[in-house]
């Protein structure tokens, strides 16, 4: 289904944060996950606009991540790539959330 992949990024970015130790970030993960049920434009666009800024906190925490790494001597390639690709399976998520079977699942008008 087209929200498998919301839901992923979704539970990877409440995992990130409750790691974290931002217990209200996880908690509006978990809450995120619910809108994938709610049928309406509403909750795709909100959906949307979380993942994107998902996608901006995995971009930030790579620089963070891979800053304090390089600052120490210590290679931060891997790193990149690791959380690069969790952005971008992130933003590929809120892209898929335009596509047609979303946006009849959302009732989204055309």
């Amino acid at each position: 289904s087209v929200l498998m992949l919301p839901a992923l990024a979704l539970l990877l970015l409440g995992a990130h944060f409750f790691r974290a130790g931002v217990l209200p970030l996880a908690a509006a993960c978990a809450v995120l996950l619910v809108l994938l049920f709610v049928r309406s434009p509403w909750s795709a666009r909100v959906l949307q606009v979380a993942l994107l800024l998902g996608t901006l906190e995995w971009l930030r925490t790579a620089w963070v991540f891979a800053s304090a790494r390089a600052a120490t001597g210590q290679p931060y390639t891997r790193l990149l790539v690791i959380l690069g690709s969790v952005a971008l399976v992130t933003a590929l998520a809120a892209w898929l959330l335009r596509s047609r079977a979303a946006r009849n699942h959302f009732r989204v008008a055309d």
